[in-house]
């Protein structure tokens, strides 16, 4: 049900389910855990896409058959298991593009938030349709998609259940860029190659300064940031990229 390739540095995992429209149920949220925890353990790894199979669906939300039949208790379970999934994905130590090839919808949509950097395909649709179930997000995208795109919009989203189109996304700030669905997973790939060239210290140090940072005040943001940058004056990585600038050559990151 998961799918994970790795070339030049860069992993694609795929939610591999498109019968289900690549719905999240409690198997595929372990199969997705276990496939992140492994990446960020892997050094030959510098960034990930996530995307889903077929033509259809990124991820269509939660598996309602599955939901449907759980008792509060179990329910509570599988939203910390949610986020337990999108925390780890958030804070994985390197960048997660979000490859979004058709509906996001639900715990799809929540996937996506916690993803560094989304990328959409011309006309798919992305929302939190949960109110229209008597449910609510509870993969985080309560906590996330304010954060996002500000709490006016966000809680448009959430309290109608209705999405919106790439094109909307973009204007609100949800995804990054909005391309050809036919070069999704090329544009998605060079990106990830483009970061994936630079020090793989600095980018972790980077995701994890605006990670602690957002619900900081400026003044220990900073710091924080004065922290991680003295930081890199310890690594190898450091020594190289300055060095490679001086000799007008490229550099030889080694991730120390």
């Amino acid at each position: 049900m998961i799918d994970c390739a790795v070339s030049d540095g860069v992993a694609l995992v795929t939610v591999n389910r498109p019968e289900k429209l690549n719905s999240l149920n409690y198997a595929v949220l372990s199969l997705l855990h276990s496939a992140f925890e492994r990446l960020r353990n892997d050094p030959a790894v510098r960034a990930v896409i996530l995307t889903g199979a077929g033509d259809k669906a990124f991820v269509a939300g939660a598996d309602i058959a599955e939901l449907a039949s759980l008792s509060p208790e179990q329910a509570r379970a599988n939203s910390e298991k949610g986020h337990e999934l999108t925390r780890l994905i958030e804070t994985l130590g390197k960048p997660v593009i979000a490859a979004i090839n058709g509906f996001a919808l639900g715990g799809g949509c929540e996937l996506a938030l916690a993803c560094t950097i989304r990328l959409a395909a011309e006309g798919v649709k992305i929302g939190t349709p949960e109110v229209k179930l008597g449910l609510i997000c509870g993969y985080g995208g309560t906590q996330r998609l304010p954060r996002l795109v500000g709490r006016g919009r966000a809680q448009e989203l959430l309290l109608t259940g209705e999405p919106v189109d790439a094109a909307e996304a973009l204007r609100m700030g949800l995804v990054n860029r909005v391309v050809k669905k036919d070069a999704l997973l090329e544009e998605a790939r060079a990106l990830a190659l483009r970061i994936a060239a630079a020090g793989p210290l600095a980018v972790r140090y980077t995701l994890t300064a605006v990670d602690t940072g957002l619900d900081r005040s400026l003044e220990a943001g900073m710091a924080n940031e004065s922290q991680l940058f003295s930081q890199c004056f310890r690594t190898r990585d450091m020594e190289e990229g300055t060095t490679a600038f001086i000799e007008k050559r490229a550099p030889k990151f080694t991730g120390e």
